[in-house]
């Protein structure tokens, strides 16, 4: 396992594979009839519409990535979520979707509940604060999960994970399936981007010859345009359901075990409309949860420039209040403040923050996320004390550390 645990030649060759799927007839169809579904449907803004053709094209991409690993006779592990960058002289679209988290790594992997699997890997030195193989049914429902956090490892970081739909029966890091069972969706989340390390993992089937060849290009072709209109129409909901709230404004939602939601995660969800000369304020009490992050998206379901500005904090990025809490402005001036969330230019936007690792006995009562509108000038006058100014110099030590951290995990892109 020297090869990086992300950018592996599998899946390179999966994402070249996928780069050729898209000139397929019927997939250059799909892509312009969900296109103008979508954009008749949603009726976006001019700020939207502007974000739309980038946005929409890694939706698609990832959309393609996804429904290419499909096979539970064949599995891979495929990572469905990644910036763009370039393999072998082609360049690769990114593939975020979804309202992804600029803090996880997406890796996924096809599963059958009449079949047995062994998943083989490393933990890294430094070991994730959150890491669960969630084990799915064809509706994001979950079957069964195992927390990568706490699951057995030897003395080199090495583990086994094995997958059947009998008990585990004494075995360690075992993953009972079922008959609905269909795939693993497997979360890496880097708190730290600097020391954090992603598992290295592969995945076998056990048992004898595939039962059915392998899909067509033509069937695999019209499997992807059937995603696309899927994750086109799944974000589409996503984002209605947060636009049906009051503008700068919270709504605390406890997660479930459907529609791809974590277990024992906790979910704010908002939005923001703001003037060029406004700030959202926002405040959190993470209620003794060792993971949250502050994240921001377009309507289309991506986040926005992850690597160069700070359109995302976590709780190691950001600088806490005296009294334990997160204070953060969210506007498109730089408000010269350490927890600036920069909304690339969108005057209105998603907020989707979300907290886990909480201790044993659940979150403590003060959990909370509140935000009002200031008008920039204002702003010294609702900022706490003790908040941690950035200038310049500051700022720019920020985003170098920032853009290192993340191309840790995307070495196709140099720093």
């Amino acid at each position: 396992m020297s090869e990086h645990p992300v950018a592996t030649a599998q899946q390179h060759a999966h994402e070249l594979a996928a780069l050729e799927l898209t000139a397929h007839p019927t997939v250059t169809e799909a892509y312009r009839q969900v296109a103008a579904r979508w954009l008749d449907r949603a009726e976006p803004s001019e700020v939207m519409r502007e974000c739309f053709d980038w946005a929409f094209r890694e939706v698609m991409f990832s959309a393609t990535i996804w429904s290419s690993n499909q096979d539970p006779l064949r599995p891979k592990v495929s990572c469905i979520t990644r910036l763009a960058h370039t393999v072998e002289g082609h360049q690769i679209p990114g593939s975020r979707w979804g309202i992804d988290n600029p803090d996880s790594i997406y890796r996924v992997i096809p599963i059958s509940g009449e079949e047995r699997y062994r998943i083989t890997g490393r933990v890294g030195a430094n070991r994730m604060t959150e890491n669960y193989f969630t084990l799915w049914d064809d509706k994001m429902g979950t079957v069964d999960v195992l927390n990568g956090r706490t699951m057995e490892v030897d003395s080199d970081g090495s583990f086994t994970i094995t997958v059947d739909s009998s008990a585990a029966d004494g075995r360690p890091n075992h993953v009972q399936s079922a008959p609905e069972a269909n795939e693993f969706y497997i979360r890496d989340v880097m708190l730290d981007w600097a020391l954090d390390d992603p598992n290295h993992f592969t995945i076998e089937r056990l048992g004898g010859e595939a039962a059915t060849p392998p899909r067509t290009i033509d069937e695999q072709a019209q499997l992807t345009a059937d995603y696309m209109a899927h994750f086109a129409d799944f974000t589409r909901r996503m984002s209605r359901g947060t636009y049906r709230m009051p503008a700068n404004h919270f709504a605390l939602a406890w997660s479930a075990d459907h529609t791809g939601a974590l277990r024992n995660q906790v979910y704010v969800g908002g939005r923001f409309e703001l003037a060029d000369d406004e700030a959202f304020v926002v405040t959190v009490s993470d209620g003794g949860a060792e993971y949250f992050t502050v994240p921001l998206s377009n309507i289309w379901g991506t986040t926005m420039d992850i690597v160069d500005r700070t359109a995302s904090l976590n709780k190691a990025q950001s600088a806490a209040n005296p009294d334990g809490t997160y204070t953060y402005v969210v506007s498109s001036t730089d408000p010269g403040v350490h927890n600036w969330v920069d909304t690339c230019g969108l005057d209105e936007g998603i907020l989707t923050l979300r907290m886990a690792e909480f201790p044993e006995s659940g979150p403590r009562q003060d959990l909370a996320a509140s935000g009002e509108v200031v008008k920039l000038d204002q702003l010294d006058s609702v900022l706490p004390e003790g908040t941690v100014f950035a200038d310049a110099e500051a700022r720019a030590a920020q985003l170098a550390t920032r853009r290192a951290g993340y191309l840790r995990r995307l070495p196709e892109v140099s720093v």
